[in-house]
């Protein structure tokens, strides 16, 4: 399953917006900064890293439903396979 161009778009974005984030993360702890602060950032970190996994797996549902394989039937277990990697 390859995801369509206009579907990465937004994801590619969230990803690069966790990556600064993490990055964030990590010169707070390098600079000692309060584990409050931290843990905040980390939680943001991780739902962003959430919701790009989950908008993979939606475009992959969308794209099994309107372009079946060959055989004309969606690889559902495939595709529950990596919504229950996200659990």
């Amino acid at each position: 399953m390859e995801l369509a161009g206009q579907d990465t778009t937004p994801i590619l974005n969230r990803l690069r917006r966790a990556e600064g984030q993490l990055g964030a993360v990590i010169r707070m702890l390098e600079d000692g900064r309060d584990c409050q602060d931290v843990v905040t950032l980390l939680a943001a970190v991780s739902k962003a890293l959430d919701k790009a996994g989950f908008a993979i797996v939606a475009s992959g549902l969308r794209q099994c439903v309107t372009q079946p394989d060959k055989l004309g039937a969606p690889d559902l277990a495939a595709l529950e396979k990596l919504f229950l990697s996200l659990a």
